[in-house]
């Protein structure tokens, strides 16, 4: 199991390449555009701006467009240039096309939802433009004429979305906490089934459509990996962040997963390995290593004369133990423990210092991250803050032989 580990990333790390300042409020959404060295961006201070790099190194707006109310959200195709944003007011306006150089239009199309737009996803192949709004509502439209074609009422107001254009399966996560898989026709659904595994709310979904795995990021600082194209209902935690993820995005040609934070972390997962599940944990009333009673199972404290302890589990067993005897703490990185965690005794033992070899390095983006955006032909990363502030990184070439990305922080 261990040899499957790759090796560890090396000393060097790649530059931040930019900075985006000048916005008056935070920046809700930003993408880089594909071979133009250019990144659009949409805020809450009601601004649509497509910034291109100039010669010095440096982003300058290029197009600055006001809309009528805030920009929560958008979706942008390399293809065909297209700009979908959703707004505060439950209006989705779509550009035609964006040209860097000049001015173009937004047209208002007939997508209106009752509040505010949390998610919206255009879908080259079926010219579809599927949304999300806080009134719990998830919707798909005809992309060219604006007409409805169908929704869908969730649990909770949806904070995630995915497509799989194959299987028109739409991946849908809630704040309640679980993902809900439903079958798009042209005019109606159906429901698949949901996953619940988050004790948190999703906070950010991601689609690998050749693997067929779904991940998912939660308030609860945890990220699932849902092996769906293996249709045997695995599904791997990730544990790497001390506070909600953000954003989830997959590089495929290198096997990673990156995954950012609101306390800036940014964690880069090395997906080429074989990892395992996490066991159910186990009940019962007294330790299953000591047989001392817990303290709720007042019949063996009276038959023993004991006093109740307190139940814990192993991480990597799932037993149900006390405190003395899982005193000790392991990092378990193929069940995606980063972190040390509770094991047994006889676990903590088990475990080698092969099995502890980290599959995950650990970055800090020195800002609040609200979202993150990955583009896989140049390999760069942008992340946006709540200090207002919009971030490059590059990836260099030497790191992806490694299979391994890292970030340069500037002493800023």
């Amino acid at each position: 199991m261990a040899s499957d580990i790759q090796p560890q990333p090396q000393a060097r790390k790649p530059c931040l390449l930019s900075k985006i300042e000048a916005f008056q409020e935070v920046v809700s959404t930003a993408v880089i555009i594909p071979k133009e060295d250019g990144v659009i961006s949409v805020s809450e201070d009601r601004t649509i701006r497509v910034w291109l790099k100039r010669d010095s190194g440096q982003y300058w707006p290029s197009v600055y467009h006001t809309m009528p109310s805030s920009c929560s959200c958008m979706s942008f195709n390399p293809e065909t240039r297209r700009l979908s944003v959703g707004m505060d007011t439950g209006t989705i306006c779509v550009s035609p096309t964006i040209q860097p150089a000049f001015l173009w239009p937004l047209v208002s199309s007939s997508a209106f939802l009752q509040y505010r737009v949390t998610v919206v996803l255009f879908v080259l192949e079926m010219e579809w433009l599927l949304s999300t709004s806080q009134d719990k509502n998830f919707t798909w439209h005809c992309s060219e004429s604006g007409q409805q074609l169908g929704t869908y009422r969730t649990s909770a107001w949806v904070s995630g979305l995915q497509f799989d254009v194959e299987t028109r399966h739409a991946f849908v996560g809630d704040q309640s906490g679980q993902v809900t898989i439903l079958k798009l026709e042209q005019d109606s659904c159906s429901l698949v089934t949901t996953f619940k595994g988050h004790t948190g709310n999703v906070t950010a979904l991601c689609w690998d459509p050749v693997q067929r795995v779904l991940f998912s990021g939660s308030s609860d600082h945890s990220i699932i990996m849902w092996d769906i194209g293996g249709r045997k209902g695995t599904a791997i935690e990730l544990q790497g962040h001390n506070d909600k993820v953000q954003g989830l995005c997959y590089a495929s040609h290198t096997r990673q997963l990156i995954s950012c934070s609101a306390d800036g972390g940014i964690v880069i997962w090395n997906m080429d390995v074989t990892r395992q599940e996490t066991p159910e944990w186990l009940d019962s009333d007294s330790c299953q290593k000591c047989e001392q009673p817990f303290f709720w199972n007042f019949k063996q404290m009276w038959d023993s004369k004991k006093i109740g302890l307190r139940q814990h589990h192993c991480r990597k067993c799932g037993q149900a133990v006390c405190g003395k005897c899982s005193s000790k703490r392991s990092t378990i990185p193929l069940m995606g423990f980063e972190f040390e965690v509770r094991v047994c005794d006889s676990c903590y033992e088990s475990i080698s210092d092969e099995d502890r070899a980290p599959t995950a390095t650990f970055h800090d983006s020195k800002h609040s991250i609200v979202h993150m955006h990955y583009e896989p032909t140049a390999g760069n990363l942008l992340t946006s803050g709540t200090d207002k502030v919009i971030k490059v990184w590059m990836e260099t070439g030497s790191l992806i032989s490694v299979g391994f990305l890292d970030f340069y922080i500037s002493k800023s």
